[in-house]
């Protein structure tokens, strides 16, 4: 596998953990206060991040970095 398909691949698992923890939230299938949502929101913004910075998309990166900032607070929140 190529750099190029890498990137886009950490893109994608970004954008669809991002929309999957959306989903199983707004469908109430999963709470806002489990770790597993937290996981897939804070991974997905890093993917994000790194798509944006990549493609020197900066906008979406630092909307990301506040994004996964969030998630890792609630992740240990959630943890301690």
């Amino acid at each position: 596998m190529n750099r190029k398909t890498t990137d886009e691949l950490i893109g994608w698992y970004g954008t669809i953990a991002i929309v999957l923890a959306y989903a199983l939230v707004s469908f109430g299938w999963l709470s806002a206060s489990t770790l597993v949502y937290q996981v897939l929101n804070g991974t997905g913004a890093l993917g994000m991040v790194y798509i944006s910075f990549k493609k020197k998309a900066y906008q979406p990166g630092v909307l990301n970095i506040i994004w996964a900032v969030i998630a890792l607070i609630a992740i240990v929140h959630l943890i301690i």
